[in-house]
């Protein structure tokens, strides 16, 4: 029998995190005591008033059938209530949202229900890995858009959609953004919904990281600004802001048009996600929110554990003002290591992992990734191993 072959998966490049993820295992399984700061997969446990609900929920046997793929009622205008109430925004809950299996299920399954093959969408470079992956599973042609703090991205847009041909049906960002923990304001999304509906782009926003955000700093919504809601869907999870990774709940809101196009999609794909799950998702977002604020104060004394270690031991990393992450530049006397091989080294030598800058796209190349999801004491021992490996 000949070789199978599968050209969509043959698209995909190859999975640049698997080679540290493998040494990382090897070194736990000869025992040693790896401080995990790669993958951001959130620690903290779900608030009781949510898993009590959940709880409830699962007792009751008629929530143990098929749900809806859309979601259900009482969910989707929870949504439009917190829409409402945190950004004076409003979202009809029965055309313009949608509930999805976390914001990675939402975002790719609206790319494949918006693209087609060959047809141009433009995503930031580095950026959350599936933000560029949707887009080849769709067959679409991905163009990148440098990401860095040091860059004005109006301006590499600008050239890019001049130098494109065919024109870009779709432009995705994230903020605030993973992994460059960059973080914009009301007047750059206006500039940016200004330049899409002068050139017939859509917009898909990834808002994860609505609610980790420090200093001060509130991370707005697209919809806030004018026209918005005419050519873009904003995207949500709940992983984040409730402590819900596991539960894979989230949310797409927005251009009626997009949603529902995603909603037809979705209901040939799913049955929506477990009843008990939704009702709990209604509770987090209908009642007292002090626990999203519990979840904030958690990562901000993580983030100024790490920045501030990192800084005594001579690695100077900008204090992020969002996400759940610290985006570092691999220090000069390390800087002829790529992200990979400097990655596997801080497993070895450390105790430490990271994730390297080039799995997030060629321009994350030079960088380092911190996710925020050990507790302070774990990440000053982690600053200790690092100490040893800097200073050496």
């Amino acid at each position: 029998m000949n070789k199978l072959e599968f050209p969509r998966i043959k698209r995909l490049p190859p999975y640049v995190f698997a080679a540290v993820d493998e040494l990382k295992m090897s070194a736990r399984r000869a025992g040693e005591d790896i401080i995990d700061l790669g993958m951001g997969n959130p620690d903290l446990s779900t608030p009781d008033h949510i898993v009590k609900k959940m709880v409830e929920a699962v007792r009751k046997g008629h929530n143990h059938r098929y749900s809806a793929s859309r979601g259900i009622t009482k969910l989707r205008h929870a949504i439009a209530a917190w829409y409402r109430r945190r950004y004076d925004v409003d979202i009809d809950p029965d055309s313009e949202t949608v509930v999805t299996i976390g914001a990675k299920e939402g975002l790719s399954h609206l790319i494949l229900s918006m693209i087609s093959p060959g047809e141009v969408v433009f995503a930031p470079n580095p950026t959350y890995p599936i933000h560029t992956y949707s887009v080849i599973i769709a067959g679409g042609d991905l163009r990148s858009i440098p990401m860095a703090l040091d860059r004005d991205f109006m301006e590499d847009l600008t050239a890019a959609v001049k130098q494109t041909w065919p024109a870009p049906k779709a432009l995705i960002i994230s903020f605030p953004h993973n992994p460059t923990t960059a973080v914009v304001d009301l007047n750059f999304f206006q500039r940016i919904v200004d330049f899409c509906q002068e050139h017939n782009i859509l917009i898909i926003h990834d808002l994860a990281y609505a609610d980790l955000t420090f200093d001060g700093y509130e991370a707005p919504s697209l919809f806030q600004v004018k026209g918005a809601k005419d050519i873009g869907v904003e995207v949500f999870s709940m992983s984040k802001s409730y402590s819900m990774a596991g539960w894979r709940v989230g949310f797409a809101s927005g251009n009626r048009e997009m949603v529902q196009a995603l909603t037809r999609l979705k209901s040939y794909m799913d049955y929506g996600i477990f009843q008990p799950i939704q009702i709990a998702a209604i509770i987090a977002l209908n009642e007292d929110q002090s626990c999203v604020e519990e979840v904030r104060r958690v990562y901000k004394e993580r983030r100024d554990t790490l920045i501030n270690g990192l800084k005594r031991i001579g690695w100077d990393v900008p204090s992020p003002r969002g996400t759940m992450f610290a985006w570092a530049k691999i220090p000069e006397q390390f800087s002829r290591m790529n992200s990979v091989d400097f990655s596997k080294m801080l497993i070895q030598e450390a105790k430490v992992a990271v994730s390297p800058g080039l799995g997030f796209g060629e321009y994350g190349e030079g960088y380092v990734r911190f996710a925020l999801v050990e507790n302070s004491q774990r990440i000053n021992q982690a600053i200790r191993g690092l100490r040893k490996v800097i200073k050496k």
